[in-house]
């Protein structure tokens, strides 16, 4: 019997299988663009249900309505296979359980087997995947550290871990994890991701720009996914820098344009246009292609976090698509029978009222729903950064609305991250006008203008 390239066994004697099953393990952690090889390897070998199961989980990674009609074919090979060893038979159930919708029941398979077999990252990091879009960090943080010590010599498990104490707020032991793993392997891409999270939620805006300039060639021949969201992350410094033509830059350049029919590079567009525009940065005509490929999705529910920002992007173009997904949302709101129904019901809905309400300038509405919906947002999935989005639709909402207030309560509490932010400072600036309070405008424009200064003299 062979084994796969952390030592598992796995059961062909066939070597291009063996290599297709590598490909994929390694491309799918370390976000390589060698994970699709997994597809022609099934279909070279159709009598092996570890490479069938793994095309049916790549399919179910196009996070689209068609991903399941996708995986099937693959899925029913693999089932009808012999299953091979414990582990693998273990791996092809707990697949179709996804393929199924049965996310509990494929939850409990990855803790089984990554229980018996800690060196699985491929069950771990579909594992984190899940849980990371259902909101649970402890689950994701205690999945990570069961790997240790038996995979302490895999940097993605390390990057991993970093990721998972990042969003349970354990910052420190987060960025000695990444670091850990950075050790092992210096382009590790999700580390590099972990540890621009560390950055941003402490405000070491100037180290985390720093940072990931410099790590950003690594980045270059990752699959879509990864080169543009780490890009994304780095274009959240430059915001925070005032730095527009780089803003402007990194999403030509880096952030839209690489698959723009994927979920994740669409989001990642809409989520940074929403932010430059609050930022004040001129987008021009760049939402109009966003909204296009996104309108073509149709009726998406398959996630909540990834379809509010689609909702966000028709809204603001006014596309009529929008109707129909927000009927869509409210369907999908009313289905009991989903495992994450109270999400939808509670969350998502309101949420998604709110931003329709900001799509048509109707800013108390927007307030009250979105108010209603940003404590459990979470719940919907996405990370503290990404879920920002929310955040600022809301104070957008406030300062639209003339609750300078309320603008300057969040403000201010933002402030404690980004310390000398020129967007935020600069808004706080106009906020502290509209209370009578010159003083207190007058400082926050200072520490816009020195930050201005600082990153001109660099």
């Amino acid at each position: 019997m062979t084994t796969d390239l952390y030592g598992l066994p796995i059961t062909t004697q066939n070597p291009q299988t063996l290599q297709g099953i590598n490909d994929f393990i390694h491309g799918f952690i370390a976000y390589e663009t060698k994970a699709p090889n997994i597809i022609p390897t099934a279909d070279a070998d159709p009598a092996c249900g570890l490479a069938n199961a793994y095309a049916a989980m790549l399919w179910m990674f196009l996070e689209a309505p068609a991903a399941p009609a996708k995986a099937a074919p693959y899925m029913a090979r693999a089932r009808s296979a012999d299953p091979g060893t414990q582990r693998e038979a273990q791996v092809i159930e707990t697949i179709g359980q996804w393929v199924d919708g049965d996310i509990p029941a494929m939850l409990a398979g990855c803790d089984a087997i990554t229980t018996d077999h800690p060196r699985d990252v491929t069950m771990l990091k579909l594992a984190q995947y899940h849980l990371f879009n259902t909101g649970d960090a402890a689950g994701m943080l205690r999945f990570a550290l069961k790997a240790l010590p038996d995979a302490v010599d895999i940097p993605y498990v390390h990057g991993m871990i970093a990721f998972g104490y990042e969003q349970c707020h354990l910052l420190d032991d987060a960025e000695a994890a990444a670091r850990r793993a950075m050790s092992l392997r210096h382009d590790e891409p999700w580390a590099h991701h972990a540890l621009a999270h560390v950055m941003l939620t402490q405000g070491r805006v100037s180290e985390g720009a720093a940072f990931l300039e410099s790590v950003a060639g690594t980045w270059q021949p990752l699959n879509s996914f990864m080169r543009s969201h780490n890009w994304w992350h780095l274009a959240l410094f430059y915001l925070s820098q005032g730095r527009h033509d780089d803003v402007r830059c990194a999403y030509d350049t880096h952030i839209w344009g690489l698959a723009k029919d994927y979920s994740q590079d669409q989001v990642g567009a809409v989520s940074l246009l929403a932010r430059m525009e609050f930022a004040g940065v001129s987008v021009g005509d760049r939402w109009a292609d966003v909204a296009d490929h996104i309108a073509l999705r149709g009726q998406d529910t398959v996630n909540a976090f990834l379809t509010l920002q689609y909702l966000y992007a028709l809204g603001r173009t006014a596309k009529p698509e929008a109707q129909s997904l927000m009927a869509a949302i409210k369907a999908r709101a009313a289905d009991t029978r989903q495992h994450d129904h109270i999400a939808w019901a509670e969350v998502a809905l309101p949420a998604a009222r709110g931003i329709i309400a900001h799509s048509k300038g109707d800013w108390p509405t927007a307030i009250t729903l979105l108010g209603q919906a940003l404590p459990r947002m979470a719940e919907c999935g996405g990370s503290h950064a990404q879920r920002d989005l929310f955040e600022q639709i809301h104070l957008d909402a406030l300062v639209h609305d003339g609750r300078a207030s309320a603008a300057q309560q969040v403000l201010e509490m933002r402030r404690t991250y980004d310390p000398d932010g020129v967007p935020l400072n600069m808004l706080l600036g106009d906020i502290y006008e509209k209370t009578g309070l010159p003083e207190q405008a007058a400082k926050a424009r200072a520490r816009a203008e020195k930050t201005r200064t600082s990153v001109a003299s660099q």
